[in-house]
This record gives C-alpha cells, structure tokens and sequence, in this order.
C-alpha cells in the first residue's frame, strides 16, 4: 500500500467557466502545471478545490481528469469526506474505481461528533476501502477538533497513513508525533506553519499556496531534510506574505486570484463564496510580483 505521497501535495483549485460550469481544459492545463512546478502529487476536490458545491458527477469527472493529465507523473488523491458517513463511504467507492492513488477525509463538519463519533466515522469508512486514508483535522473551519489520541487509535487501522495537521497547535503535532508509529505521517495543513511542523517530525505540505509557488516550497522543504536549515528559514521569510495573503479572506478565494493571475483561467468561485475584490486582488498581486510569480 503507498503510504508516502511525496513532500508537496497540493490542494489544487477547481476552475469553473465564466457560467459556473467546470472547466475541464482548465482543470488539465492546471493539474500539469502543477507537476512541472513541484508538486508529488494532487489533491482533487479538497475543501481549497470547492467539494462542498460540486456534485458527485463533476467530482468523478475530475478525477478521471487529473489522472489522464497528470499520467503517472504525480499521485492522485480525491477528497472523499463530508459530514455524511454513509455519504462519504459511498463517494470513497466511487472514487477508487477512477483508480486515484489515496483518499483525504475532512472532519465532519457542523455536526460536532465526540472523539468516539469520529473514530467511528473514520473506521467505517476505512473498512470500505483498500485506498490509502489520510486524515484531515481543520477544527478553524469543522467546529470540531481531532485530539491526538483519537488520531493515535486511528493509526493503528493499516490503510490510515497519514493526518493532514491543521489545528495551528505545535503542542497537537508534537502529541501526534509521539503517540503514532514512525511510518504515520504528518502533514502540514497550513502553509505558514509547514516548516514548525517539519521540526516536530513533520513529513511535508498538503498545500493551498503550491498551487502558483509549488518550486519554492519543495526547495524550502528539501534544503530542511538535506540539513540547510538556514537556507529553508530563508525561504520561509521569503514566501511567508504569501503564505499569510493566501488567507486575507475565506479559501479558496485568494488563491483562485492568484491561479487567474498567473495565466490559467480558474474563473470565480461558486455561491455561497464571491470573488476577491479589487483590494483583496491588490495584495495578493503585490505577494505575487515580489516573488516574481507574475
């Protein structure tokens, strides 16, 4: 069973027409991009990528897409979770016969499930499936929070193999690391915390600003584990606007700005998230240009 998906996954964006429809060629001419400019594999139909206002059939359809674009050249992971465990079960299915290489599963979100509830959440869906699982804990946005003894239980079930850790607490990483097997992996959640994680025993990035800088990220990840931790606190610094310009209002609608401004037609976002406005676009321009991204 792959369990390493790489250093840099990114949480790739979904470009929709100007109509609202997806948009398919866009989808193709981003996900290669993304293999060019750094990333080990794809994350389909996150929360950056709008899963909550896509349907099940466009969920199918971008999969097959990735996969087809990115040919082997990049791993393939499909955001499967909602707060519908029977629903999520039945996504998780569909999604491992498009043949994607592992699975990422949100929190349940809203429905506030105790720590029992989630392991319970998480077991039955696992069970369904031979795919790798990765976890996703994003309490900020889920109202509910993953402790790292629930994620200590669920590591010892074989196909959950990593969490995608995006708590903002080092103290949750640093319990996290402790309590599960070395071969269970951390993945930052949030950009501007990846290098702090990678010091608590961190593996990489599951990334929202990879999808215009993928290049520097992986640089600033390998000079960490090559040992030139001076030069990966250089980068840091350097992409931490960026980081932080990701974020001036709800994701994914900064970094659907900056993927516009590179080139790439990702449109707007979907109903109930609105476009960035004038100022929002102003700044994450002026990130973008003194990173000679533009």
């Amino acid at each position: 069973m792959k369990r390493d998906f790489g250093r840099v996954m990114t949480a790739m964006i979904t470009p929709f027409t100007e109509s609202g429809e997806v948009a398919y060629d866009k989808v193709t001419e981003l996900a290669r991009h993304l293999v060019k400019t750094g990333s080990d594999s794809i994350l389909v139909s996150g929360t950056t990528g709008e899963s909550p206002v896509l349907t099940r059939d466009e969920k199918e359809r971008l999969f097959l897409a990735v996969l087809e674009a990115v040919d082997g050249q990049a791993a393939v992971v499909a955001g499967t979770g909602s707060y519908n465990t029977a629903e999520s079960i039945a996504m998780t299915k569909m999604a491992e016969k498009t043949g994607v290489d592992g699975i990422l599963l949100v929190t349940p979100y809203y429905n506030k499930p105790s720590q029992e509830g989630l392991y319970q959440h998480y077991r039955a869906i696992a069970g369904t499936t031979s795919l790798p699982v990765i976890l996703y804990n994003v309490p900020g946005r889920t109202s509910v929070n993953l402790l790292p003894a629930t994620v200590s239980r669920l590591s010892a079930i074989e196909n959950i193999v990593a969490v995608k850790e995006a708590s903002g607490s080092m103290d949750q990483v640093a319990e996290i690391r402790r309590s599960t097997p070395e071969e269970f992996l951390i993945y930052s959640g949030d950009d501007s915390l990846t290098l702090p994680i990678l010091a608590l025993g961190g593996h990489g990035v599951i990334s929202v600003a990879s999808n215009v800088s993928g290049l520097l990220i992986k640089e600033m990840i390998y000079s960490f584990f090559s040992g030139r931790v001076d030069r990966a606190r250089e980068l840091h610094l350097k992409l931490f606007p960026l980081f932080k310009v990701m974020f001036i209002t709800t994701n994914p609608v900064p970094v659907k700005a900056a993927v516009n401004m590179i080139g790439i037609e990702a449109g707007i976002p979907r109903l109930p998230l609105v476009s960035a406005t004038p100022q929002e676009e102003d700044a994450v321009r002026k990130v973008l240009t003194e990173l000679d991204l533009l």
